[in-house]
């Protein structure tokens, strides 16, 4: 995938990185699903952000969330990914982890006729990511090969 601004330069797998984990970020503070913020960001946006990511990286990461939480108009929810059962879940995966989590899933189910916006509105809208974001159970700690497993055999 080109760089939207360098067409000279291409998207790396870590600008889709940093994009999934501010999507994760932004998700968590505003009490909403992944999926509600890809939505709201949409694709050329998408587009743009990734195209951006190497620059953004380098911002503080509270003024990101900020600046997409009011750019896309982004409005706060009641579903909390933090609120877990400490019996069944010790320890919350960190941002960080998800968003890595996330981009392995997208490229390794990426088909040749998507680029990385593509793969994000696919898999951020697949209910496999109802059961990933559920840290009561341990889906999102599985090697990345069985998420894409399960991502394409519809669950796990």
């Amino acid at each position: 995938m080109k760089n939207k601004y360098f067409p000279n330069e291409d998207i790396e797998k870590d600008d889709l990185f940093f994009v999934c984990y501010m999507i994760e970020r932004v998700a968590r503070h505003i009490h909403q699903r992944n999926r509600y913020v890809v939505n709201a960001i949409g694709k050329n946006e998408l587009y743009h952000l990734l195209s951006v990511a190497n620059v953004l990286h380098a911002e503080n990461p509270l003024k990101v969330e900020d600046d997409w939480i009011r750019k896309y108009d982004l409005k706060p929810g009641d579903f909390d990914i933090t609120d877990v059962d400490k019996d069944l879940a010790e320890r919350i995966p960190t941002p960080l982890e998800m968003g890595n989590v996330y981009k392995r899933l997208i490229v390794d189910t990426l088909n040749t006729s998507e680029d990385y916006a593509d793969g994000i509105i696919r898999v951020y809208n697949n209910e496999l990511c109802d059961v990933i974001d559920n840290y009561n159970c341990s889906a999102f700690y599985e090697p990345s090969y069985v998420i894409a497993r399960a991502y394409q055999n519809g669950g796990f």
